[in-house]
């Protein structure tokens, strides 16, 4: 990409970003990542389009979305939000996505305990069916 610095095949940016090229095609058909146009003429290019460092950061930065759990269509969101330059709406969506991770962690910390009372009445070594067993069949 002209000014950038860096140009590179799809094949370099999906392994600079840690995926595999068929994700960032994904990535592409979903309006995430950009798709340059491929160069014209039989130049050193081949035709072959190319990427520079903003697509890197951007590729890592969906990623790493993917990772503190949001959906790709939040990150669409994030990514227009952020083009737009709207703190304000990508902070409400941060902030539903705490509720909601705030809510899996209730459930898990719950289902926790529940197994550590399983497993407790388990390991008092009474008699008849296993409680963990028991309470899964019902």
């Amino acid at each position: 990409m002209p000014g950038t610095g860096v140009e590179m095949t799809i094949a370099r940016l999906a392994a600079a970003g840690g995926v595999g090229v068929e994700t960032v095609r994904y990535y592409q058909r979903r309006g995430l990542l950009e798709t340059p146009p491929r160069p014209e003429g039989g130049g050193s290019g081949g035709g072959v389009r190319r990427y520079g460092a903003q697509d890197v950061r951007r590729l890592r930065f969906v990623r790493s979305a993917q990772a503190a759990g949001f959906t790709l269509e939040q990150i669409g969101e994030l990514l227009a939000l952020d083009a737009g330059e709207d703190r304000s709406g990508a902070l409400a969506l941060a902030q539903g996505r705490l509720t909601e991770l705030d809510a899996r962690i209730a459930d898990l910390e719950a289902a926790r305990a529940a197994l550590h009372r399983l497993a407790g009445a388990c390991a008092d070594g009474g008699r008849g069916p296993c409680p963990i067993l028991e309470a899964f069949e019902g």
